[in-house]
């Protein structure tokens, strides 16, 4: 070992900016995704037969017609399921393929099997000419369906202190109304799921693309009306997930497992991209109604706001939606009286879904949308009003009960308009406003206050194994999914820098029920914290066990005993981890070990929407500057400057990157991402890349400057870092107001411009038509 490489060994794995752990396969195009596992001898092909009308009574089917194909081994309906026909997550609403109802354009109605995808899709495509149906008047719009009192689920209502006196005798009211629309996760990789009967139809084992394989192995299970050992679920890697295959991908898993225990072959169910778009949900889209009271500084007195989601068809996870967005409806600010109605529309659409940032984004944006509507009525800085509505000191209990520990609002924004250099651009912008007629500058500010935990508690709950070979090589499993963030990246640090090893000794393998059981979605940024605490547990039972071994051998104390750089050293003597390890392999020492974290003090009561849900609080801020053409309302985020809290980092460059990702994803849910549904038939028709845009590297702004808060977190996890999943998503709250601050450059002073979401080019020319008017 030259020197070199031992001053490698001896830098600290766990706060490095270490690559991804598959990033040589990625940029190779070698790292291999559930559709590149080879195909088993016999494999059959499965294409879905979708809905052509949104609501009806389903009447029957001609099955024989697409038997008849050219390929076709069989076709699936609903009486062919022999367990269970669901697929819904909490609620059983959700049926597997349709039955006696029709319910939205695209709903899975029947499965085609056949010897070659493209056989199978084309005869999936009968579904139009096959489907008997009598039609129905469909609800289309989660205002036509709160109107008609249609929920898939009972109200929310959380209310605090007294908002309807308070609003009675405010100084100042501020009232309205306001439409977000939803947005499509647009994983790279679609749904797909590849099952394969096990030990003469005795089990299955499905690979599947999924954020959830312990729900995927339940929902299986219980479709082919079997006990959940007989279901094996594994997961190696997803090409994207962003919350779309947390409970969704549960229908392509059930209808591959039934058709592979069926037929007794391997079947594989993948997707078009056109399907997929028709077939799942997405980010739910919310309208509000609010009425805010306010004083002359622009301090929020009272609030009372209906937000009503549209949750699709059945209630999949609209439920644990919506009581985030009303635990985030607050963001950074303190709020004295307020009342939140919450209401999940039914409407026969897809079944709306997880989405990074967990409705936590609908919520808190509404609270940016009225600070930014009081800032304009009364000609302030929108940024100052907002830094007079921080949690402080004595106002920092939430409305739902939970105390804000980690008051770090004004501190990282005092930073952030420091080095962005707010100030003095905000006089630069106002300058080239007043000369410019066809271009108009708009910049703003939005901070970021997002709690971390499932907001049900018995999900935050994690287990991992770690196996130490006799070379002294790692493996690690562990019940989360990497879907590109770079989970296993993290984990491996952790256990390397646990036994004291460089990361090239430790490998994190598939996701597998087989191994770690009973595990929640790696969702709710919980991936890093409870999967990383729980193979830390795991790793050192390990090494608790071999120090005591080394102290015996070097004759010293347990306690004396280090591991670092690859040695085992104490008591003056020192030997290498694989020749400790093969040592101690001969006595007999157990060298694999179990590991398992729960998330202390959480507590949570559903019915009252009191409690505490989060386990700490991650924070933020983003400046952001755009420019808009008002003869054809295009417009452009020129700039934008990014602080997030992550705690004491794991890996920079992944959390770096997670920060980025997040702002540019949330800035095209608000700024590009438009979702239409035609209004009478109800089909969705922004369903391909040709009509629904997402942001791409062109659309990155010139500027984009990135830093890291850099606090340690006050509360105990793993290495004391944060989340970095969802909460950079609402930093791209900031492009949309920065948007919203150009059109208002075209009306007169404190005009308020009604700039909807997503601030396509259509809507920059009504809201600026708007004011002028």
């Amino acid at each position: 070992m030259n020197k070199r490489e031992v001053l490698v060994a001896n830098e600290p794995v766990v706060g490095r900016s270490l690559p991804h752990e598959s990033a040589h396969l990625h940029v190779s195009g070698a790292a291999p995704y559930t559709d590149d596992l080879p195909e088993p001898a016999g494999t059959l092909h499965a294409a879905l037969g979708l809905s052509p009308i949104a609501h009806g009574k389903l009447l029957g089917i001609d099955i024989e017609r697409i038997r008849k194909m050219p390929g076709v081994v069989t076709v699936l309906t609903a009486a062919d399921i022999a367990g269970e026909n669901n697929c819904g997550p909490l609620l059983h609403d959700d049926p597997i393929l349709a039955d006696g109802e029709l319910r939205y354009v695209g709903q899975p109605v029947f499965a085609v099997i056949a010897t070659d995808r493209e056989l199978a899709r084309r005869a999936a495509s009968l579904a139009k000419q096959v489907i008997q149906a009598e039609p129905l008047p469909p609800v289309l719009t989660a205002l036509a369906a709160h109107a008609l009192g249609q929920y898939v689920l009972p109200p929310m209502h959380l209310t605090r202190g007294e908002p309807a006196e308070q609003l009675a005798t405010a100084p100042h009211r501020l009232q309205g109304t306001w439409s977000l629309g939803g947005q499509e996760q647009f994983y790279l990789e679609g749904q797909i799921s590849l099952a394969q009967p096990q030990e003469g139809g005795d089990g299955v084992l499905v690979h599947c693309s999924t954020q959830h394989p312990s729900e995927m192995q339940q929902l299986v299970a219980h479709a082919l009306g079997w006990h959940a050992h007989r279901v094996v679920v594994q997961c190696r890697r997803m090409g994207g997930g962003f919350g779309g295959k947390e409970s969704q991908s549960a229908v392509f898993a059930c209808v591959a497992a039934i058709a592979a225990l069926k037929l007794k072959r391997p079947v594989k169910l993948r997707v078009d991209r056109d399907d997929d778009f028709l077939i799942t949900g997405r980010r739910h889209g919310f309208d509000y109604r609010w009425d805010v009271g306010f004083d002359a500084e622009g301090r929020i007195l009272a609030v009372d706001i209906d937000l009503v989601s549209n949750a699709g068809h059945s209630a999949d996870l609209s439920a644990p939606v919506m009581a985030r967005a009303l635990c985030h409806f607050d963001n950074a600010y303190w709020l004295p009286h307020l009342a939140m109605h919450g209401y999940c529309a039914k409407t026969n659409t897809q079944s709306n879904t997880a989405f990074r940032g967990f409705g936590g984004p609908q919520g808190a944006i509404a609270v940016e949308m009225i600070l930014d509507g009081i800032a304009r009525r009364l000609g302030l800085d929108g940024t100052a009003v907002r830094q007079r509505n921080f949690y402080t000191a004595g106002n920092d209990m939430t409305p739902y009960g939970q105390q804000v520990e980690e008051l770090h609002a004004q501190p990282l924004t005092a930073q952030l308009l420091a080095s962005s250099r707010y100030a003095e651009r905000r006089a630069e912008i106002d300058a080239f406003n007043a000369s410019s007629r066809v271009l108009k500058r708009g910049l703003a500010f939005t901070p970021v206050k997002f709690g971390i935990s499932f907001n049900v508690v018995h999900l935050n709950q994690a287990g991992a194994l770690v196996h130490v070979y006799t070379d002294g090589s790692v493996l690690v499993n562990h019940g989360g999914t990497e879907m590109g963030q770079g989970l296993n990246t993290k984990v491996a640090q952790v256990v390397a820098h646990e036994l004291g090893l460089t990361l090239d000794h430790v490998r994190c393998s598939a996701t597998d029920t087989s191994k770690v059981a009973n595990t929640s979605a790696t969702a709710a940024s919980t991936g890093s914290d409870l999967n990383g605490k729980a193979a830390q547990d795991a790793a050192r039972k390990i090494r608790l066990r071999l120090a005591a071994f080394a102290a015996e051998r070097f004759g010293c104390a347990a306690e004396l005993i280090a591991f670092e750089g690859g040695q085992v050293s104490g008591g003056g003597h020192s030997l290498s981890f694989p020749d400790l390890v093969a040592a101690a392999y001969m006595k007999r020492v157990q060298l694999w070990s179990d590991g398992f974290y729960t998330t202390p003090g959480l507590h949570w009561d559903r019915s009252k929407l009191q409690g505490h849900p989060f386990y700490y609080y991650a924070w933020g801020g983003a400046v952001c500057e755009a420019v808009v053409d008002t003869l054809t309302g295009e417009s452009r985020i020129t700039r934008a400057d990014l602080l997030h809290d992550v705690g004491t980092s794991l890996n920079p460059a992944l959390d770096i990157g997670q920060v980025e990702g997040g702002f540019i994803q949330g800035m095209g849910w608000l700024t590009m991402e438009e979702l239409v549904w035609h209004p009478v038939t109800g089909l969705l028709t922004t369903h391909a890349p040709s009509t629904y845009k997402i942001p791409t590297a062109n659309d990155c702004p010139p500027e984009f400057r990135t830093e890291l808060f850099g606090i340690a977190n006050a509360s105990e996890t793993i290495h004391r870092s944060k989340a970095v999943g969802e909460p950079p998503l609402l930093l791209g709250f900031a492009a949309l107001l920065a948007i919203k601050d150009a059109c208002a450059a075209c009306g007169p002073e404190r005009c308020d411009p009604p700039l909807r979401a997503p601030a396509t080019a259509e809507a920059v020319l009504d809201a600026i038509d708007a004011i002028r008017v």
